[in-house]
């Protein structure tokens, strides 16, 4: 993915897709508003993808057209397709009498498919795509055969391609081995745990340091995320060109291993809780996962605060009010106001604004940290996808729509690409990541033990759970 930003506006003046390619009459299909590219056919945009002695497409287009191809064509009939059009433009060129022309000509082809496989490496997994991808290079390569400088760029472009394939896959080999539902990583409680039990605490009381450790993990969670992971949100659904990309695409267990992460944090703030025995020691614990969050909105790690506001917003934690009684809540209050759910979320996402704004100016990585709430992120997508047709009346692409997506798509991934400032602290991360967690059942009955049952609704849970425990003895 290249480092630059690519949608300094996406659909303002300088908006990429403004200026449209001098191609004669190959474009007139695409339609642009404003000078913004804002639909076309499938075959016009795909003409628009592929360079030409005199035209190269931006970068912007680049990506927003092979993010979102996906939901109308697949990968190795796209290359199918461009290989074709390649073909026509290098017999165009080859009657001709300057050789000069041709090797500009392979040179930016051979630039497209460089940004192609660094960018979405997965769209040339299969044997099609691989097929297709050799063809074309083939084809280029015999522009230039004299001093074998475009046969030696592509020979690196595919080792690259093929360590990038590799290095995903032992990811995705390792997440299918450990990846398991929150619930297997519950205890039931058959016992009250003793107070000397070992807790978080007990391993990091510093908040900025365990908000930091938190940050850590998920950056580099974060970083295994893939654009065309994100897209499944919409190729997956209800595309109207389904049949066409449905077949033969691999599932990944990226986002949902990132959301098990979200889920996991959360029952474990709330089982950190509900296991002390002690009232003095319960206040101080919910006091310091206050600080936490605290901590990591000031870092601008939105997905770890609303794990931890999450966990305390918990019935299990929620309901035991004579700890909360003796909490300090102000700080906690000014937390919940920035996640406060009234107006879509509208003060969590001014705050995610400034940090963007924070990051687009910062000198240092620890500036640059942007992890927004993943669900949410997901769910705004996922609302343009349904607002929004894949094709307009007319039947052609509604690409207004996939700039938005795209545009957001790239803002995570610019996010995603900052370097952790701090250093791992494997203590504390096998901690958080290892440390038993309850069941939301194991979670009612600490809970009640810690403060009993208050009402006649929860006298009946406390002993239905009584039961249940009894029975499994």
């Amino acid at each position: 993915m290249p480092q630059t930003p690519i949608f300094s506006s996406m659909l303002g003046s300088s908006c990429s897709g403004q200026v449209q390619p001098d191609m004669g009459e190959r474009c007139v299909d695409p339609v642009y508003q404003d000078g913004n590219l804002v639909s076309g056919s499938l075959e016009a945009l795909i003409e628009r993808l592929v360079p030409t002695m005199d035209y190269y497409p931006d970068r912007t287009y680049i990506f927003t057209f092979l993010l979102s191809s996906r939901v109308f064509i697949h990968p190795h009939e796209l290359l199918a397709k461009v290989g074709q059009i390649c073909i026509k433009q290098k017999q165009q060129l080859e009657t001709g009498t300057e050789a000069e022309k041709l090797k500009s000509f392979a040179a930016k082809i051979i630039q497209l498919l460089k940004e192609w496989t660094e960018t979405f490496p997965y769209d040339f997994q299969d044997e099609k795509s691989m097929k297709e991808l050799k063809e074309i290079a083939h084809r280029i390569t015999q522009c230039d055969e004299e001093n074998g400088t475009v046969k030696k760029i592509i020979s690196q472009m595919t080792q690259n391609l093929l360590m990038a394939l590799s290095t995903r896959s032992q990811y995705q080999e390792i997440r299918e081995k450990f990846r398991q539902p929150v619930t297997d990583k519950g205890t039931i409680l058959k016992t009250k745990p003793q107070s000397t039990q070992k807790d978080i605490l007990s391993v990091c009381c510093d908040p900025l340091v365990l908000a930091q450790q938190l940050t850590y993990i998920e950056l580099e969670r974060v970083s295994n995320i893939y654009p065309e992971d994100l897209m499944q949100i919409v190729s997956h659904m209800d595309s109207l060109d389904n049949h066409k990309c449905r077949g033969d695409v691999t599932k990944t267990y990226n986002l949902e291993a990132y959301d098990n992460w979200f889920n996991c944090l959360s029952m474990l703030v709330a089982t950190e809780i509900c296991r002390v025995v002690k009232k003095k020691q319960r206040t101080r614990m919910v006091e310091f996962f206050i600080d936490v969050a605290r901590e990591c909105f000031n870092i601008g790690n939105f997905n770890s605060m609303m794990a931890i506001i999450s966990g305390m917003n918990l019935s299990p934690v929620a309901r035991l009010k004579k700890t909360w009684s003796k909490v300090k809540t102000a700080k906690f209050d000014v937390l919940e106001h920035h996640m406060d759910p009234s107006s879509n979320f509208c003060n969590y996402r001014t705050a995610l604004q400034g940090a963007a704004q924070r990051s687009q100016t910062a000198n240092s990585n620890r500036e640059k940290i942007v992890i927004p709430v993943f669900n949410l992120f997901i769910k705004d997508i996922y609302f343009l996808h349904k607002i929004h047709t894949n094709r307009l009346p007319n039947g052609q692409i509604n690409f207004k729509k996939f700039w938005e997506i795209s545009r957001q798509i790239h803002d995570f991934l610019t996010w995603k690409q900052v370097e952790c400032p701090f250093e791992k602290d494997k203590k504390i991360q096998s901690y958080l990541l290892t440390a038993p967690i309850y069941s939301e059942e194991a979670l009612f009955i600490a809970s009640f033990e810690s403060e009993g049952p208050e009402n006649h609704m929860e006298k009946d849970s406390w002993k239905t759970l009584r039961t249940t425990l009894l029975n499994r003895a």
